[in-house]
């Protein structure tokens, strides 16, 4: 059996073999497809990313944009906020400077009028303290 497979004439159409083309050839055209099909797939996946990344800038962009909104936002927020505080403690000032001054001019009158009662207190005061000192 192995003799009919050495032989030339052996391998003509009555044997079972037929006038197609050749393996090799049927494997270099399955390797022609083959490189066709992956110059395809990575065209498809070059799309794809190039895709993908056009959305990651995009989504990049309105994450930004948004962001942006909100800075502004906070920023008049503050701002608003800031000025009332400021108006605010710019009136308590006024109106502690105004008590301050009015008992400034309280403890003046109450000098001019009561002028002993005033010294001898201050000179006990002032004795209480040496004490406190001393200790």
């Amino acid at each position: 059996m192995s003799e009919d497979f050495a032989k030339a004439d052996s391998l003509d159409p009555a044997t079972g073999f037929s006038d197609s083309p050749s393996v090799s050839q049927a494997a270099n055209d399955l390797r022609h497809a083959a490189g066709e099909k992956a110059k395809d797939l990575a065209n498809q996946t070059a799309e794809q990313a190039k895709a993908a990344k056009e959305r990651a800038v995009e989504s990049a962009q309105q994450f930004r944009d948004a962001a942006t909104e909100k800075a502004i936002a906070l920023k008049e927020v503050a701002t608003v906020r800031a000025t009332q505080i400021r108006g605010a403690a710019d009136e308590q000032w006024h109106q502690t400077r105004d008590k301050a001054k009015e008992l400034h001019i309280t403890a003046e009158d109450y000098v001019r009028q009561n002028p002993t009662k005033t010294v001898l207190g201050a000179l006990g005061v002032g004795f209480l303290i040496g004490l406190i000192a001393r200790r």
